[in-house]
């Protein structure tokens, strides 16, 4: 008879995956930035994306994938570069954004002011989803924090069962933060002015890009 699972996994799983998610990183600016621009559906989406990528990882933590993980991290600083150009270009897209939106145009549709690109084809919640799974795959040394959390909190233990529970937890986890922060900014999003979100648009887009340009020198310099 197959021993019973503890339910207190979940919950563990549940507070390691709010507590990865809330570190506030490149990826985090991104959704806010997201969110700030298209409003909350494309924000939540977004935040989807990361909940699921962090999901994954958690999997390959919680199952003991040890083959994978060691694969996964020895590519860590070819997948910096990767993640650090995405950035960069991201950052350098959202910026020729709000330069767009200053034309004539936005003076008509205040819409275009936030972003032109708004209701574009590429502005999808589909590219909006796959985008932010990608970036945060970028980051295999997430397995290792996912490791050593479960170790800490006692969520490594309760055999397949166990750790698909946690698992779930971690996502769950992961996608309760980005409910919460997309909503908030999205509150918020309603009282700003069309130069507020501009102003924003440019700050978020500039710190994007030195996350991106740190990611990629850093990537570059490990491999030299």
């Amino acid at each position: 008879m197959a021993a019973a699972v503890d339910p207190g996994l979940y919950l563990r799983g549940l507070a390691i995956g709010f507590a990865v998610a809330f570190a506030l990183g490149p990826v985090g600016l991104l959704v806010i930035r997201r969110t700030i621009v298209h409003g909350w559906a494309h924000g939540i989406v977004s935040g989807l994306g990361v909940a699921t990528a962090d999901g994954l990882y958690a999997a390959i933590a919680a199952f003991g994938l040890s083959a994978l993980t060691s694969l996964l991290v020895g590519l860590d600083r070819v997948l910096g570069v990767v993640g650090g150009s995405v950035l960069i270009l991201l950052a350098v897209r959202g910026l020729r954004s709000v330069r767009a939106g200053d034309s004539s145009e936005a003076a008509v549709d205040p819409e275009a002011t936030i972003d032109p690109e708004a209701t574009s084809r590429r502005a999808t919640p589909a590219t909006a989803f796959g985008t932010m799974v990608g970036l945060t795959l970028t980051n295999p040394a997430t397995i290792l924090s996912f490791t050593a959390l479960f170790a800490s909190l006692g969520a490594g233990t309760g055999g397949p069962a166990g750790a698909a529970l946690v698992t779930v937890g971690v996502a769950s986890g992961s996608a309760l933060w980005w409910l919460l922060l997309t909503s908030i900014v999205a509150g918020l999003r309603t009282r700003l002015t069309p130069s507020a979100v501009r102003g924003l648009n440019v700050l978020a887009s500039l710190v994007i890009g030195a996350f991106g340009v740190g990611a990629v020198v850093a990537g570059v310099a490990m491999t030299a």
